[in-house]
């Protein structure tokens, strides 16, 4: 299919990254964004051509893209965009029902003021583009929001985990955007609310519902792929 990629927040190869990492960062993004979909076919030279760079750094960005579980590499027919399975899902709100829980309660423990301060004008600016219906600005949010309560908690185990699952876990959110992009920066306001009081238990029970509802309308709003896997 024929189609030019939206512009990168910085052009390929000029922020001093290896170039198969610029254009990796860069499908990546489109794969969030929806602009290729889940099954799609991935073609080298189209994108070679698309981000002005040769095939080499494009077959690399996909072979690592395939480790991160967003591209699917099969012999002699090429990459196609990953389909997340439901076991895949179901594996991923596993693991962040425990780890975002645990953070929440670290953050609402050990946020300093301007911690507290960002994580508030965070919750703002998501509930600003909720009402502004800019649904697609909120992806990127809500990996950020999830970031600073990260570092808030302090703690660089739990935020090296969780920064390795968040591309992962911003795709699984920006499919289901239109379903839960009210609720979800209502609940995120409720645990920011709980962190400033420094209510470690509220903190705790409201971060585990939060990943619990994430959870429920995922899986409610439409048939997920099931492979077994």
């Amino acid at each position: 299919m024929s189609r030019s990629l939206a512009p990168a927040s910085e052009p390929i190869g000029v922020a001093h990254r290896p170039l198969r990492q610029a254009v990796h960062d860069e499908v990546r993004r489109e794969i969030i964004a929806g602009r290729y979909q889940p099954g799609e076919r991935l073609y080298e030279d189209q994108i070679a051509s698309e981000l002005n760079v040769s095939r080499n750094p494009v077959r690399e960005a996909l072979q690592a893209l395939a480790v991160d579980g967003f591209v699917e590499l099969e012999p002699r027919r090429g990459a196609r965009v990953a389909r997340l399975s439901r076991r895949k899902a179901e594996d991923l709100f596993d693991v962040r029902e425990s780890l975002e829980g645990l953070v929440a309660r670290l953050a609402a423990r050990r946020r300093t003021e301007e911690q507290l301060r960002q994580i508030e004008r965070h919750v703002g600016a998501g509930l600003s583009a909720v009402a502004r219906l800019e649904l697609t600005t909120l992806p990127e949010l809500n990996t950020s929001f999830h970031q600073l309560l990260c570092e808030a908690a302090d703690n660089p185990i739990l935020s090296a985990e969780l920064a390795r699952l968040s591309h992962l876990i911003e795709w699984v959110y920006s499919v289901r955007i239109f379903q839960r992009s009210s609720n979800s920066w209502a609940e995120h306001e409720s645990i920011a609310d709980a962190i400033a009081a420094q209510d470690e238990e509220k903190a705790f029970e409201l971060a585990c519902e939060h990943i619990a509802r994430a959870r429920a309308a995922f899986f409610d709003a439409a048939p997920i792929d099931d492979d077994g896997r």
